[in-house]
């Protein structure tokens, strides 16, 4: 008796160690360019015994739609991704459980947009104007200093841009100009792209066709391109042979550039609530905050992590971008891109 007394409790023992090791999996939803350090995760996970699972799920958009679908039987503990431009239409899905991570304590308030910690800021970035260098300098070519002036005949045939219906950077210039020119009244930004198609504007599917095929620093035509601040960085960094000098820059003057907010989330249904907070902390932790500028050439929000030298020296934060209501955005989102595309493309 004592025998089977003895093998039952072993059994017990080696189930509760079993469902142990299975709580302490945190599954985290992503998007596809969510990248990091493997020794900066190995780091937490062997200080914290948890085990982390990336599932990627595409773009911000369609990692979105997935979690809406699947939310009675979520596909993960945390997501990360979710910004700005789709932020209202995810919790008004109530897909969260909210968190007020610490960390948060060092995080600008600027990049706290919701106050009920639904979400927490992680990163953001600000799509701007890219222009080539050394087209303008030898063509004597002052740069442009606002939007409206991309609509000047001396610029006509010099932009790409990239369609918004199909292209996140495309969907935050669009945003620019809907806040830049407004809606309603006698000038309205569908007037604006009226008269950007009248100078010859280029548009494309996405940023890769844009960047590498229409922008004159890959062989394009296009000295004027849709893109990040965070481009000219990396054409340092990925250079071949290696530079010292940026052969691109960014136009960061008020109004130019609209900035991104990407967020993380605890998920409604997590069995690993523990464990998906402190993966939250982490990711505004300074270790991870400092990594992620050459791994997804996004800006920190932790105002303690330090930037790397190649972004001190080559990027540029505008001081006014554009940043919308996230409300504003979910209640305009389809109507705007709708109206442009019966406006630009038919």
């Amino acid at each position: 008796m004592t025998k089977v007394i003895w093998i039952t409790t072993l059994l017990l023992l080696l189930g509760a160690t079993a469902v142990s090791a299975q709580d302490n999996t945190l599954t985290v939803v992503a998007h596809d360019s969510f990248a990091y350090t493997e020794e900066i995760l190995a780091q937490f996970q062997e200080e914290t015994g948890i085990t982390v699972e990336v599932l990627r799920l595409g773009d911000a958009g369609t990692m979105l739609n997935q979690l809406i679908l699947s939310k009675s039987n979520p596909l993960g503990d945390v997501v990360f991704g979710v910004d700005n431009t789709f932020l209202s239409r995810a919790l008004n899905e109530d897909l969260f459980i909210a968190y007020e991570s610490p960390a948060l304590q060092s995080v600008d308030e600027a990049f706290i947009v919701d106050p009920d910690h639904n979400v927490t800021p992680v990163d953001y970035g600000d799509v701007c104007l890219n222009y080539d260098i050394a087209y303008f300098e030898d063509n004597g070519l002052a740069l442009p200093e606002s939007l409206a002036d991309l609509t000047k005949p001396e610029y006509s045939g010099l932009l790409v841009v990239e369609n918004p219906a199909t292209s996140s950077p495309g969907l935050a210039f669009l945003m620019a100009t809907v806040a830049a020119f407004g809606a309603e009244g006698d000038y309205t930004y569908l007037d604006y792209w009226t008269d950007l198609v009248a100078n010859d504007v280029a548009i494309t599917e996405g940023w890769t066709d844009a960047y590498y095929g229409e922008f004159t620093r890959y062989g394009g035509s296009r000295p004027l391109v849709v893109s990040y601040a965070s481009s000219p960085p990396a054409e340092v960094l990925f250079a071949d042979p290696p530079t010292d000098v940026a052969p691109t820059g960014s136009i960061v003057a008020d109004g130019t550039c609209f900035r991104q907010i990407e967020f993380a989330g605890i998920l409604q249904g997590t069995d690993n609530l523990e464990a998906a907070q402190q993966f939250m902390d982490f990711l505004l932790s300074v270790d991870f905050q400092e990594d992620m500028p050459t791994q997804m050439f996004v800006f920190p929000v932790n105002g303690n992590a330090e930037l790397p030298e190649v972004f001190i020296d080559y990027a540029q934060i505008p001081e006014n971008p554009v940043v919308l209501d996230p409300a504003d955005i979910d209640a305009g989102r389809e109507e705007w891109i709708e109206a442009w595309t019966e406006t630009v493309l038919r």
